[in-house]
């Protein structure tokens, strides 16, 4: 199993606009590639105490190394380039990948 995890830096001012259309658009867009199995979405807490960090990871299910490779190959620059169309710099992300052993 591998999870392609995205992290999400959030300018405040939008964090509940953006939390909005992932759920609503982005999210089942990835999906409807059919190429993940599930996906969830998570806050990262830098400071328990403070809780104020606009910050969220998006992790996606796959079975295969093929699978994300396809999906990298067909959907993933289209899929950025809607939200830098959407958010800007107001959106910043990164991915990397966790493998289950």
């Amino acid at each position: 199993m591998i999870i392609y995890n995205v992290t999400l830096s959030i300018h405040p001012e939008i964090e509940q606009d953006v939390l909005l259309w992932l759920k609503e658009i982005h999210i089942p867009e990835v999906m409807q590639t059919n190429l993940f199995l599930e996906n969830h979405i998570f806050k990262i807490i830098e400071d328990p105490n403070e809780r104020t960090h606009n910050s969220y990871a998006v992790q996606y299910k796959l079975d295969s190394w093929s699978k994300f490779e396809e999906y990298n190959e067909k959907h993933a620059s289209g899929l950025r380039e809607k939200t830098k169309e959407k958010f800007g710099e107001n959106v910043l992300s990164f991915r990397t990948f966790l493998e289950k052993i």
